[in-house]
């Protein structure tokens, strides 16, 4: 397994019941931040015998935007989020500002980032106390 692929791996387990992230903030998290569409693909080819919460990880405008594969499709992704108390709308979509994870910076520090990298990433992702 990759380096790249275990730390997605790593983040998604991170996303808390009842919240979200984006493919985006995946990437930005693992220290790739145009990574997005290879976090996309990693999650694809995850099997469902595996212990990750691919589910909650959606584009960034709040869309389940996954076509589906053998294990999983956007309609499996809408019922596991509304089980976790997510509203998704019927055209796929959530307020992704009311649900989205924002981590402490304790956390972005275990993901072994560095200072300045972490602090770019609240800067320009979001407030942090």
């Amino acid at each position: 397994m990759s380096n790249f692929k275990e730390k997605v791996m790593q983040v998604v387990r991170l996303v808390p019941f009842g919240n979200v992230v984006s493919y985006g903030q995946v990437a930005a998290y693992v220290g790739v931040p145009r990574g997005a569409r290879h976090v996309g693909w990693i999650l694809r080819g995850i099997e469902n015998n595996v212990d990750l919460p691919w589910w909650r990880v959606v584009n960034n405008t709040g869309r389940i935007s996954i076509d589906g594969n053998l294990h999983s499709d956007k309609h499996l992704q809408r019922k596991l989020l509304e089980a976790e108390g997510i509203e998704v709308l019927e055209n796929f979509k959530l307020d992704i500002k009311k649900y989205r994870f924002i981590p402490q910076t304790i956390v972005l520090k275990k993901l072994q980032l560095k200072r300045e990298y972490i602090q770019m990433l609240q800067d320009k992702y979001f407030q942090v106390e």
